[in-house]
């Protein structure tokens, strides 16, 4: 699946095992644009099983541009109890502060639209920091409706860093 983003320079395309170097620094990049702590030095050895074997966990989309990554968005097939169907957890979404404002965004998020109903989601749902007035109008923008929840996390299991 590739998807032309009408741009001349870049396209959406499934992440490749050669991605992960990049997307790696990515994801810290965003982890740092979102004021979360560092990612793990050896995420591109713990993403390349769920991202790439037999049955993966989860799928990367990047966005390309002259050969370069500068942006990507994860997602996985989540259970709605209350619908009684699979939907499509945008886990994230990123674009290099360079290229944001050009489209990539959007391309992005069309592509993983696609491809979670090609996989059989029924909706695709996601979170971004309340702080995030960008995001929170880009999301506006496409017509996404925000829910009013809390988000908790709780431990289960000592971090591995």
């Amino acid at each position: 699946m590739l998807k032309d983003t009408g741009r001349p320079d870049g396209l959406i395309r499934p992440a490749t095992p050669a991605d992960l170097p990049a997307i790696a620094g990515l994801c810290a990049d965003h982890a740092a644009f979102e004021r979360a702590e560092p990612v793990p030095p050896d995420l591109a050895a713990r993403l390349e099983p769920v991202l790439f074997s037999e049955g993966p966990r989860a799928w990367c989309l990047v966005a390309e541009s002259k050969s370069e990554l500068i942006g990507y968005a994860t997602f996985s097939l989540e259970f709605s109890t209350w619908q009684a169907t699979d939907y499509a957890h945008l886990d994230c979404l990123f674009v290099s502060e360079p290229h944001r404002g050009g489209g990539w965004g959007r391309a992005l998020l069309s592509s993983v639209k696609d491809a979670a109903a090609s996989r059989g989601a029924a909706a695709l749902q996601w979170q971004t920091p309340d702080w995030n007035a960008d995001a929170i109008r880009f999301y506006r923008g496409v017509e996404a409706q925000a829910r009013h929840k809390v988000r908790f996390s709780l431990p289960v299991r000592p971090a591995e860093h």
